[in-house]
């Protein structure tokens, strides 16, 4: 099949391409620029040049395409209803990216015994209103022709395959455990996210793309750490011995940014039990914390 791939060269979209190639399929991938279509060229996917407000070149690619796979920006609703309504009445499968912040708490680096899986009510937050109603729209079009499929990962580490390696999460704990000699949390970081290697991941779009029903949605991990684990874990990896300290939620705002803050002090904790009996699919790459020991970020420890 020719799969249409927004977010092509970033971290989730990159590995879904690679590895949608090598089941054999075709892959056209969104690209915002020359420089950018260059990269995708390179590693053999055809670029289609424009952005996610450019609704009409969505729609086009969507047409011409056998399936979709929107991995680019979970909080743009726009170009998710472009895509939707580009593939109403074809059957065709429109596989979209949402994510687990959905059910994030204002913890600020407490534990919460809380874990959600699909059938539980989602939004404990104002703020993530708007990306819970457009992974309902998406849902929806199941009923207008189109096999809608919403994937939610949780922290998406490792090596990414494509052009972009990494996401931003574990990178902004290893820059600021460099800077400040010392890894820092929100709170007493005791606070947990579940969190899927990036190919496991990406596996999943491909287990969905073979057998996913119309109008499903799936929150995908293969595990659980809370971020005072995540951040003696980089300390391992870059020889800073075992201490952690805490920051005050003003604190780690300055030193990444609010929403970045409030998530990385929040519980994030799902189910894939519904993935895993579903689709067959079966998380089989290193833990979170031993991948992040093992190698997958040590280009980052002298950069």
């Amino acid at each position: 099949m020719n799969i249409f791939v927004t977010g092509a060269t970033g971290y989730i979209g990159g590995t879904v391409a690679v590895k949608l190639m090598e089941a054999g399929h075709r892959v056209t991938g969104l690209a915002r620029n020359a420089e950018r279509a260059t990269l995708l060229e390179e590693r053999g996917i055809t670029p289609v040049v424009g952005t996610l407000d450019d609704l009409d070149v969505l729609a086009a690619a969507a047409k011409a395409a056998d399936a979709i796979a929107n991995t680019a920006n979970a909080d743009h609703p726009f170009a998710a209803r472009a895509l939707a309504e580009a593939l109403e009445g074809s059957a065709k499968t429109l596989l979209h990216t949402s994510g687990t912040t959905i059910i994030a708490d204002n913890a600020t680096g407490e534990p919460s015994d809380a874990v959600f899986n699909e059938d539980m009510p989602r939004g404990r937050l104002p703020e993530k209103a708007s990306r819970i109603a457009t992974d309902r729209l998406v849902v929806e079009t199941a009923r207008r022709g189109v096999r809608a499929v919403v994937l939610c990962p949780g922290l998406v580490y490792g090596a990414g395959l494509g052009v972009a390696r990494h996401s931003p999460q574990i990178p902004a704990f290893i820059a600021t455990a460099k800077a400040a000699g010392i890894p820092r949390h929100v709170g007493r970081g005791l606070n947990v996210w579940s969190n899927v290697h990036v190919e496991d991941c990406a596996d999943a779009y491909l287990a969905a793309l073979e057998h996913g029903p119309a109008g499903a949605f799936y929150f995908l991990e293969g595990g659980a750490d809370s971020m005072i684990d995540v951040n003696r874990a980089v300390a391992q990896m870059l020889g800073l011995g075992e201490e952690t300290q805490a920051m005050t939620l003003d604190e780690a705002a300055r030193e990444w940014n609010l929403p970045m803050a409030h998530a990385m002090g929040s519980n994030v904790r799902v189910s894939a039990d519904k993935a895993r009996k579903v689709l067959a699919w079966m998380p089989s790459r290193p833990a979170m914390c031993d991948d992040i020991v093992g190698g997958s970020y040590r280009d980052l420890q002298s950069s």
